[in-house]
């Protein structure tokens, strides 16, 4: 690469769409700089997908003993607070641990907001960066409602950073951060309320397994409301009254704003050098440049029919490497990219949706989960899974609903994304018992 700017190659972000490949083409001789202007490792580490396992694990728990109540016995309860701080122990030295991965490997870690002056050098709080090409990575934000008391919600970084669970909590929105802190709020004690957009919840999901984790939330107490309309935010003494419909109102502690994410592209002079973008985010092309050619894209700041997800991001990252260290010349070719909602029940899916079954003449299998032996083992009551299969009979397709729903997903996706054969499908031998060998027999 060229001599004549700092670095071969600069990143805007540092996180999975960033250090995942950044590392591995440092160490491949490229001189690498990555800017941040927050926390090294961006959200999914700091105030993401790390957090909210950590934070969802008590309540994995704590179904489990419900549902083997009677064998085990007592009462469990989650110490909110607790589990708090046990999130912020398993997560507080990720940031540090990714930035010495970063400088390991020779990488200049800039700390700033960086801004395009032009297709070759960006501005870091006024100190110019140069660079052959150059990497957007700087990913997505909570959006915000545009109304009255907006100012008075909160978003999922301030959720996951409450050291005191209020008791009253209304979530605005209906999708995956929403169910899953509706799951983790109600189970940690709080009284929760959901004030969707429309009618319909998880909206990328099937219906018929979704209806199923609504159910569940419900009968645990959570309340749902129907095309809200919410329109405005009012502090009422120590509350929040939010109004919504035609004349309602609901008074609670705290508001959670998930109404969705957006990526952040404004700002960082986009306009100013021609790198084109929309409402979902950067176009790019197969080789994820951008409309300025030695401009690129990677993770979820793109706009992309994949899943807007960790391991998509790292997918991008890695493939980025291998172009820029000369490895391959290819454009980028996605795998089969699975997606989960950690509620409880979880709901997972990878491949062919339910929805496209019939469009596409696929043949659909279904299961009741818990009439397999290996659920009964843990009193699981209810689940259901879709296998989808092609006329030669490879599975192209499953979506799940229940407790192991994330881990069926995994064992399963190899079958997918190679399209094994009956033949090969049958070489798969798991360890017995599991739920790798209880997916694996479906088939």
């Amino acid at each position: 690469m060229a001599n004549q700017y700092d670095y071969d190659v600069l990143y805007l972000g540092s996180g999975h769409g960033t250090f995942d490949g950044a590392i591995p083409l440092a160490h491949s001789g490229v001189k690498v700089g990555v800017v941040e202007e927050d926390m090294i490792g961006g959200t999914c580490p700091n105030y993401g997908c790390n957090a909210k396992i950590t934070l969802d694990a008590p309540v994995a728990l704590l179904r489990e003993t419900e549902r083997l109540q009677g064998i085990v016995e007592g009462n469990l309860s989650i110490n909110w607070t607790k589990s708090e701080a046990h999130k912020q122990d398993v997560i507080k030295g990720l940031p540090g641990m990714i930035g010495g991965l970063l400088k390991d490997a020779g990488i200049d870690v800039i700390h700033g907001k960086g801004t395009f002056k032009d297709r070759h050098t960006v501005l870091v709080d006024g100190q110019a960066k140069t660079a052959e090409n150059i990497v957007v990575s700087t990913g997505l934000r909570p959006h915000r409602l545009d109304i009255a008391g907006s100012e008075l919600a909160h978003d999922s970084r301030d959720f996951m950073s409450l050291t005191t669970l209020p008791k009253q909590i209304a979530i605005v929105g209906a999708g995956y951060i929403s169910m899953e802190f509706a799951t983790i709020a109600n189970a940690a004690g709080a009284d929760v309320t959901v004030l969707m957009h429309g009618d319909r919840v998880l909206r990328n999901f099937y219906q018929p397994y979704v209806d199923q984790v609504v159910k569940g939330l419900a009968d645990r107490g959570v309340k749902f409301i129907k095309n809200a309309n919410v329109s405005a935010f009012e502090k009422t003494n120590d509350q929040i009254s939010i109004h919504y419909g035609d004349d309602n109102t609901l008074t609670v502690d705290w508001v959670l704003d998930a109404t969705g994410r957006i990526p952040n592209v404004e700002k960082i002079g986009l306009d100013e050098i021609g790198v084109k973008y929309n409402q979902h985010g950067i176009e790019v092309n197969d080789y994820l440049q951008t409309s300025v050619d030695n401009i690129y894209a990677s993770g979820d700041v793109i706009d992309k029919e994949q899943p807007k997800l960790t391991p998509t991001a790292i997918f991008e990252s890695t493939y980025l490497f291998k172009r820029f260290s000369g490895q391959s010349s290819d454009p980028i070719k996605y795998p089969v990219i699975p997606s989960v909602v950690f509620t409880s029940p979880r709901i997972a899916k990878a491949g062919v949706s339910v929805e496209d079954v019939k469009k596409q003449g696929y043949q659909v299998e279904t299961n009741h989960l818990p009439d397999d032996w290996y659920r009964q083992v843990d009193n699981e009551t209810e689940g259901d899974n879709s296998l989808i299969f092609d006329k030669q009979h490879h599975l192209v397709g499953v979506t799940e609903f229940s407790e192991q729903a994330d881990n069926v997903i995994n064992t399963l996706l190899p079958a997918i994304e190679f399209k094994f054969s009956a033949e090969e499908l049958g070489r798969m031998v798991y360890l017995f018992p599991s739920i790798g060998s209880s997916a694996w027999a479906q088939l």
